[in-house]
């Protein structure tokens, strides 16, 4: 992929700190203002998971793999009620049952998500 953001906007955050420009606790590799990371960086990649594991949103698994010391746990269904999704654009968070239902767009502000996430919820969420 090619990647055409500014890098002196990213930054990388590691534990225990978190990026300060989120209002939620956020860490990752490479990360912009939108959430994008060095791993996924195309426009609609603007979505941040919270990882149950330690309650930190993350723009991908690899992000928390190469940022924490420990595995990671998904999110139990009983729990998707529950803030589980930051939108990068709007930067307000949605629960793991509105972004599992959302058809790839933000219901807040219409930001459009990357619709090959699909593939690897599983990931994220114990669907």
């Amino acid at each position: 992929m090619s990647n055409s953001r500014d890098p002196t906007a990213c930054r990388t955050t590691t534990a225990p700190g978190t990026d300060d420009r989120f209002a939620v606790p956020l860490r990752g590799v490479v990360v912009d203002a939108e959430t994008r990371c060095r791993h996924w960086h195309d426009p609609p990649d603007v979505v941040a998971l919270r990882f149950d594991c330690c309650g930190t949103y993350y723009p991908c698994v690899t992000c928390h793999a190469e940022t924490t010391d420990h595995g990671t746990e998904r999110l139990p269904p009983d729990r998707f009620d529950e803030p589980a999704v930051l939108c990068g654009v709007c930067r307000r968070t949605l629960t793991a049952t509105a972004y599992l239902g959302c058809d790839d767009s933000c219901p807040h502000c219409g930001a459009a998500f990357n619709p090959g996430c699909h593939e690897h919820r599983d990931r994220y969420f114990a669907v």
